[in-house]
C-alpha cells in the first residue's frame, strides 16, 4: 500500500448552481456533508487534501486546501487543473446536469419574464477527466431514487471508473443533508461492500481505508 504521506487526493463536494439571472439559479438540495467528511478522514489518514466545494454552510476542515466554486463550468475548470497531480479523485459533489442556456445579465422582471427556460447539459466532470486517467485512482458517487445499484453500475463502466459509491436519496437518514448515511462501495470488478447506516463520518473513514491506492 502507498505510504499515507505520498498520497494526494482531490475531492469535490456540495452542489453547483446555474444562474437564470443575477438572483435565481437552479440547485440540489446537496449540502456537502459527505465530501467534508471525507477531506477530514483522509487528513486524519495521513493524505494531503485538495477539497473542490460548491456553495454550502459547513466549516473549512483542518489541514485541506480549500477550492470554493459555485458553478459546474467553475469547479470543471478547478478539477481540471489538480488532476493530473493527484493520485485519487473522490467525486462526491453533487454537479448539476443542465443549466439555462441564456443567462440574463440583469434580474427577469416577474410580469415580464417567460415561464419558459431553455436548459443545456453541463460538462461531464467524470467522464472528461477519466479519459486522460494514468495513475489516479477514481471514485465517483451515484446518487440515485431507483434502480440504485444498477445505475451505478451502469455509470462505473461507462466512465470507466475505479469505484462508485451508490447512494439512495430521498429516504429519511441518508443522502442528502442527513448526518447519517447508507451506501454501497462497488469495485470496478463487480465486487461490493455496503456500509452504515451510521454516521456520515463513520462511512468517509472506511471508504478512505477501502479505496486507499496500490503503490505500483
Amino acid at each position: 500500500m502507498s505510504n499515507a504521506s505520498t498520497i494526494r487526493c482531490l475531492i469535490t463536494a456540495g452542489p453547483t448552481r446555474e444562474f437564470i439571472d443575477p438572483v435565481r439559479f437552479i440547485s440540489n438540495p446537496s449540502t456537502g456533508k459527505m465530501g467534508f467528511a471525507l477531506a477530514d478522514a483522509a487528513v486524519e489518514a495521513g493524505w494531503t487534501v485538495d477539497l473542490i466545494a460548491g456553495p454550502v454552510a459547513l466549516e473549512e476542515p483542518d489541514g485541506v486546501i480549500l477550492y470554493p466554486v459555485v458553478t459546474a463550468e467553475e469547479m470543471y475548470h478547478q478539477v481540471d487543473a489538480l488532476f493530473d497531480a493527484c493520485d485519487i479523485l473522490i467525486m462526491t459533489a453533487a454537479v448539476s446536469d443542465f443549466r439555462p442556456v441564456t443567462q440574463h445579465a440583469e434580474k427577469e422582471k416577474k410580469g415580464d419574464a417567460s415561464m419558459t427556460v431553455e436548459f443545456e447539459r453541463t460538462i461531464d466532470i467524470l467522464k472528461t477527466v477519466c479519459k486522460r486517467k494514468a495513475h489516479q485512482t477514481v471514485v465517483g458517487f451515484a446518487a440515485e431514487t431507483n434502480n440504485v445499484v444498477d445505475y451505478a453500475k451502469k455509470k462505473l463502466t461507462e466512465k470507466k471508473m475505479d469505484w462508485i459509491v451508490a447512494n439512495k436519496v430521498g429516504e429519511p437518514g441518508a443522502g442528502f443533508a442527513a448526518d447519517t448515511n447508507e451506501v454501497i462501495l462497488i469495485a470496478a470488478d463487480g465486487s461490493s461492500a455496503k456500509l452504515g447506516p451510521t454516521s456520515k463520518a463513520a462511512i468517509a473513514k472506511e471508504l478512505i481505508q477501502l479505496v486507499t491506492p496500490i503503490s505500483s
